[in-house]
């Protein structure tokens, strides 16, 4: 394999490796208080996945982590935190992380403009 390769492929497995966390969140979320055998296996599988420390697989829970550089803990505090809250709860919180993200673009961008006026005075 070529260099070019080696970035595709990297690239996909962290796409792959995203999908799979956002689809057990996912998963978390929506069949939480589940009521069919069907759902609750969804959940019970979602679950299980996320608190599992097993490596032996490649897109564990803790490969997958490892590939898209974030600490266990954390994304586990975060996505089986969000259960606690409930959906209304979990909505603040996203948009609440929505608008802190826009609120630092914002400052990024407007602190960006006005150092580039500020060399164009100088000159």
């Amino acid at each position: 394999m070529n260099v070019a390769d080696d970035q595709q492929f990297e690239m996909s497995r962290r796409e792959l490796a995203s999908g799979i966390l956002k689809q057990a969140a996912v998963d978390l979320r929506r069949f939480h208080g589940a009521s069919s055998a069907v759902e609750r296996e969804f959940y019970l599988d979602a679950h299980r996945w996320v608190t599992s420390d097993d490596c032996n697989w490649p897109f564990s829970f803790l490969n997958v982590c490892q590939t898209l550089n974030l600490a266990p803990g954390t994304v586990r505090e975060e996505v089986l935190g969000d259960l606690s809250v409930g959906a209304v709860g979990y909505w603040t919180r996203r948009c609440g992380r929505a608008a802190r993200r826009f609120q630092t673009f914002l400052g990024n961008t407007f602190t960006n403009e006005r150092t580039a006026h500020a060399a164009e005075s100088v000159t």
